[in-house]
């Protein structure tokens, strides 16, 4: 793989991603809710410290309030949305949505996925085959419809679910436990979602990460992303904020 994909784990459930170009050492840190993890994490990459970019998908302060200080220890730019620029941090590169933007040796194309806040993007980077999908897209479930719509939501996972099925999907969040519990109440019978479930649950019993995950595996166990259309993924989205499994 060009590019190695490293998880941080900060605040309480919150996971920054740092990636870093093998070829040409490029460093870029998605999404990063508290600064200190990331620092430490930086002194542990081939090049200590180095940090090129601090990517954004959206403006919640759990995805952003360790920009500065990240940014003042690093020199990192910081690349984010143009259409949520007004309340992301300053951006030195305000991008479009299907934009396609260099970065190392690589190349970053900019999806629109508003549903769980309205200006919110996902980051695709085809050569480290990642998609950085913020709180859109998690392990066996989708982001709170906050600002936008069950339409808008399920063209967002639409559109993440056309890219290659081998994807790793770098989402913002330790959530997978709890979406499973409410996932097997849908899809009772889908054999991978119970399988995928027990290995959730002996992940965390020894209090390990479970994402990243991939495309291929969201498309045989997710709910959300396995709804049929509008109607069935907004009632599921409901279903889920009132479980209390």
């Amino acid at each position: 793989m060009a590019w190695t994909v490293t998880a941080v784990p900060n605040l309480s459930d919150n996971y920054a991603w740092l990636l870093r170009d093998e070829k040409d050492g490029t460093v870029a840190l998605c999404d990063p809710g508290e600064a200190a993890p990331c620092l430490d994490a930086l002194k542990g990459m081939p090049e200590p410290g180095r940090l090129d970019w601090v990517l954004l998908t959206h403006h919640h302060p759990d995805h952003i309030n360790g920009v500065a200080e990240v940014v003042a220890a690093t020199g990192a730019k910081v690349m984010g949305a143009a259409q949520d620029a007004h309340r992301l941090p300053h951006l030195d590169l305000a991008v479009a949505v299907d934009e396609v933007v260099p970065i190392g040796t690589g190349y970053i194309t900019v999806i629109d996925t508003p549903g769980h806040t309205r200006g919110h993007v996902a980051l695709y980077l085809s050569e480290a085959k990642a998609a950085l999908v913020g709180d859109t897209l998690f392990s066996l479930g989708c982001g709170r419809l906050l600002e936008g719509t069950a339409e808008e939501m399920f063209g967002s996972l639409g559109r993440l679910n056309s890219l290659p099925e081998d994807t790793l999907i770098l989402c913002g969040h330790e959530y997978t436990e709890s979406n499973a519990r409410f996932a097997v109440t849908v899809e009772p019978d889908n054999e991978a979602l119970r399988a995928r479930a027990e290995e959730v649950r002996r992940l965390r019993a020894e209090g390990k990460a479970t994402v990243p995950t991939t495309l291929a595996q969201e498309r045989a166990t997710n709910p959300f992303l396995r709804a049929r259309d509008v109607a069935e993924l907004a009632a599921r989205r409901t279903g889920k904020d009132n479980f209390r499994g």
